[in-house]
């Protein structure tokens, strides 16, 4: 087996939504950049997922998030000759208007290109093995296909959103007994929507839960009639409960569970009178988990924090989103009192007690309504650039994340298209 030897400023590992982000800021701001992911491409949920619909990037018709990941989702959004929402105008209740319709594959490409541009160097399927902290950062083991790989490296970012490095160090972290729904995105068609017998098709949806064709979690809103389910074309309308991401075993669990109901939906529709000919057109290579892992931060942000829209003293970035909790009933958002603006501060990036250590994206220090809001893609991304740009400034001053002067972080965000929060938004 080969053994490869890297020595490098800031390793980030998990090149999902946020952890993209932080690696082309760390290599953008002339750091020795390495980026270790277990799997094929960046992007995370956005790609691999298929949640490639990013928001919300702006509140109240002002943008709150910019930088890189912005940066990413409108040359997504040029390559494919798409359109950007009009920000000018929100609704409260109606938020995912305003979330960005992409290309998952295009933006996971432009994402690599940025990296390379950057001077990142990418480790696609890899893991760490082992991680110990030393005098000048840490050193860590990975295994990949054919060959092992030891990284020295000053500051570490855990972007697994599970806070998978975190946890293997040993830092504490906390999860919920019950974990949200994760959803396979898929999109049927094949027929006609136009054309079906709306009351018919209801009849036979109630029927189908009854009886066992269908289950519970199948369709993510079995309130709502089944004839808005099939204009949609599914997409991101199922829930997979239990859903989690924490161990292969769990994922794998996952994954299976994930494609058995999509196996039921497509039967189903199948039998409907007018979908005879229904097919999938595109499925998700895995299940999109929502929730596993928070790490336990310097400071923890609360849901009165969220939706209060507190501005923390350390503040490093901006998240704007409703409240959106997924369980059994499926999901009631909870938007934000008019002007509100949440903040994500420094210490809620930084595990409690650590050196040299960051998280970013979904594992962000909070409790679990916060952070049902914090976890989405513009809210991560934020995250990614914030964390990228700390261990750039402890790198630079030989310090850690903790004690990095903000005025230099925020030097350093703006530099690079960051929005920086403010008292007054």
């Amino acid at each position: 087996m080969e053994h490869m030897k890297d020595d490098v400023d800031v390793l980030v590992v998990g090149g999902g939504t946020a952890g993209t982000i932080a690696a082309i800021q760390g290599g953008r701001a002339g750091l020795r950049t390495a980026l270790v992911e277990s799997g094929s491409q960046l992007g995370g949920v956005t790609t691999t997922g298929g949640v490639s619909f990013p928001g919300l990037f702006h509140a109240w018709g002002k943008q709150i998030v910019a930088g890189i990941g912005w940066e990413l989702v409108i040359k997504a959004v040029a390559l494919d000759s798409g359109q950007l929402p009009d920000f000018s105008v929100f609704s409260p209740e109606r938020h995912w208007m305003h979330q960005i319709r992409i290309n998952g594959p295009v933006y996971a490409a432009l994402a690599e290109e940025a990296c390379t541009q950057a001077g990142v160097q990418l480790h696609f399927y890899e893991i760490p093995t082992q991680i110990l902290e030393t005098d000048r950062g840490w050193k860590i083991e990975t295994v990949g296909k054919n060959l092992r790989r030891t990284i020295l490296t000053k500051q570490l970012i855990d972007c697994t959103g599970g806070a998978n490095i975190v946890g293997q160090i040993g830092f504490p972290h906390l999860r919920e007994e019950e974990t949200q729904p994760g959803t396979l995105i898929f999109k049927l068609d094949g027929y006609d929507v136009d054309t079906l017998d709306e009351d018919v098709i209801q009849r036979q949806f109630i029927a189908a839960m009854k009886d066992g064709r269908l289950q519970h979690g199948d369709v993510s809103n079995p309130r709502a009639r089944f004839i808005h389910y099939l204009g949609k074309g599914g997409e991101n309308a199922q829930h997979v409960f239990g859903a989690d991401a924490s161990t292969s075993d769990r994922h794998t669990k996952t994954n299976i569970s994930g494609r058995q109901s999509l196996l039921r939906i497509l039967r189903f529709v199948r039998s409907l009178p007018g979908c005879e000919n229904a097919r999938v057109l595109k499925a998700q290579a895995e299940t999109a988990v929502r929730e596993t892992y928070r790490i336990v931060g310097e400071v923890q942000i609360t849901h009165d924090d969220y939706t209060s829209g507190r501005h923390f003293e350390d503040a490093v970035s901006y998240s704007f989103y409703p409240i959106d909790l997924h369980d059994k009933d499926g999901v009631k958002p909870q938007p934000l009192p008019e002007g509100t603006v949440a903040t994500v501060p420094l210490r809620a990036l930084i595990p409690k007690n650590s050196h040299n250590l960051l998280v970013a994206g979904r594992s962000v220090s909070s409790d679990r309504l916060a952070n049902s809001a914090l976890r989405v893609q513009a809210s991560s991304m934020a995250m990614g650039q914030a964390a990228g740009a700390a261990a750039a400034v402890s790198v630079r001053l030989e310090t850690t994340p903790r004690d990095v002067p903000l005025s230099d972080l925020h030097d350093l965000l703006a530099l690079h298209g960051a929005v920086v929060p403010k008292k007054d938004i």
